[in-house]
C-alpha cells in the first residue's frame, strides 16, 4: 500500500503496512494493561517469541488480512490498524485499531487513521461491507466509530472477559454507500 495521509489535529496520519521492525513497539503495547484495558480481548503477557510466530503467520496470511501502522507526521509509530479475516466472495472485513502510545490517544490519530483505512478497505479493495465490535463501555471509540459512519447492528451479551467481569461488545458496521455518503457530506 502506498503510504496516504490524512490531516488529524496538528499532523499528518500515515498508514503503512507493518515491518518487522515494529515488533518491539508492538510487544511492549501489548504488554501494558494500561494500552490494553480498552481492547476486546483479554490481557496476557506476551513474550517476544510469540508476536515474532504473530509476524510470520501474518506475511503467511496476507491475502485475508490488511495490517498496517499508524505513523504520525514525523515517522514515529504510534499504533495500528487492521483488516483481518477478509472475505473475497461476501466483500467483508473485521475492522480494528489500537493507539499504543498513551501520548497520542485522544489527539485525533485514530479518526484519521480510521478514515484512511475505511478508504483503502472501499476504494481499494473493493469491500462491501465492514464490521468490528467494541467494549460498550468504551464511550470515546463508539463515538469515533459512530462520527465515521458505522451504523450500530447490536449487542453481544457478555462476550469480553475483562477486568475480572464479562463485559458486552457492539457490533457495527459500514457499508459501501454509507461510505461514500459519509464522504459526500459536507
Amino acid at each position: 500500500m502506498q503510504r496516504t495521509e490524512h490531516p488529524a489535529a496538528n499532523s499528518a496520519v500515515r498508514l503503512r503496512e507493518l515491518a518487522r521492525s515494529d515488533l518491539d513497539a508492538i510487544n511492549r503495547w501489548r504488554n501494558d494493561p494500561d494500552v490494553v484495558a480498552l481492547l476486546g480481548g483479554s490481557f496476557r503477557h506476551v513474550c517476544m517469541t510469540v508476536d515474532e510466530r504473530w509476524y510470520e503467520s501474518y506475511l503467511a496470511n496476507r491475502a485475508t488480512n490488511v495490517r498496517l501502522a499508524i505513523e504520525r507526521g514525523d515517522g514515529t509509530m504510534v499504533g495500528a490498524v487492521y483488516l483481518v479475516g477478509i472475505d473475497w466472495l461476501n466483500r467483508s472485513a473485521e475492522f480494528a485499531i489500537w493507539i499504543g502510545d498513551p501520548a497520542s490517544q485522544g489527539k485525533r490519530i485514530g479518526e484519521g487513521a480510521t478514515r484512511l483505512m475505511l478508504a483503502h478497505a472501499f476504494d481499494d479493495l473493493n469491500l462491501e461491507r465492514v464490521h468490528l465490535t467494541v467494549l460498550r463501555h468504551n464511550e470515546r471509540a463508539i463515538r469515533l466509530y459512530r462520527k465515521v459512519g458505522f451504523v450500530e447492528e447490536g449487542v453481544l451479551r457478555r462476550a469480553a472477559f475483562k477486568g475480572g467481569q464479562y463485559r458486552d461488545l457492539l457490533a457495527m458496521s459500514m457499508l459501501r454507500d454509507e461510505h461514500a455518503a459519509t464522504r459526500a457530506a459536507p
